[in-house]
């Protein structure tokens, strides 16, 4: 390989340039903005609520924390936050606009606007000071970002000594028998379903090929320890469906 040789990543099962990445991502998702939280809904049969919960629940958010989500979209997971921390404030981060601009519309109409800041930004680049944050989060976004290593370790930068990751993730199911069923549904039922609801399949196909691209839950969480992260430890949920990463800047 020569020195100048054009680095690739992976865009759900084809091979991109890495300078392509983000841009095909963003292209989805403003795709698919404005049906994006029917979506999760319909995908996940409303169990990505129930993620969601007990996200909120390991984190335990505490009052007058400040709250980066990075990859926060339409602020689910800020929303939780907030309501169970008085006086904290949160930054939803995101790549998209569109999503944002979602997400503003609902903190609206939730009357949440005071406590929140929508910022169009990279995770692998974030836009803010070193020990800026008390907690960081994100949820279902850490497979859409190209160097995965540099986002984990752009959020170890940005924590204060003392803050905590949280990272919910699609992961891989323990059982083999159980992951082909998962992946029958996924694959014939889930970019179907864009096409119906949000005429869109081909971002939905990316979608699911993105979550068998990631890596598993012990791989991941070598990552995490490689950014500098301490008592790691990760808690699956729905049977290995989904993840969730812990980790804490000491």
């Amino acid at each position: 390989m020569t020195e100048n040789a054009q680095k690739t990543t992976h865009f759900g099962f084809k091979t991109v340039a890495e300078e392509e990445k983000a841009g095909m991502v963003h292209g989805v998702f403003t795709s698919v903005a404005s049906r994006y939280d029917l979506m999760n809904d319909l995908m996940s049969m409303g169990v990505h609520r129930v993620w969601k919960d007990a996200m909120m629940d390991w984190l335990a958010p505490r009052p007058h924390q400040r709250l980066l989500d990075v990859a926060g979209g339409t602020g689910d997971i800020s929303f939780r936050f907030l309501k169970r921390a008085p006086g904290a404030s949160a930054v939803v981060l995101d790549m998209t606009e569109s999503m944002l601009v979602e997400g503003r519309k609902r903190a609206e109409a939730a009357q949440m606007s005071a406590s929140l800041d929508w910022v169009a930004g990279d995770g692998m680049a974030l836009p803010f000071g070193d020990n800026s944050f008390d907690v960081f989060t994100n949820s279902f976004g850490t497979r859409n970002i190209t160097r995965i290593q540099d986002a984990l370790n752009e959020a170890y930068r940005v924590l204060r000594p003392g803050g905590r990751m949280m990272i919910l993730e699609f992961s891989q199911l323990p059982n083999p028998v159980m992951q082909w069923a998962y992946d029958r549904y996924s694959f014939n039922v889930i970019p179907p379903l864009g096409k119906l609801v949000a005429d869109d399949r081909d971002s939905y196909q990316y979608l699911v090929e993105s979550i068998r691209k990631f890596p598993d839950q012990e791989t991941f969480a070598g990552m995490i320890r490689n950014a500098g992260f301490e008592q790691v430890k990760y808690r699956n949920m729905s049977m290995g469906i989904v993840a969730l990463h812990s980790g804490w800047k000491l």
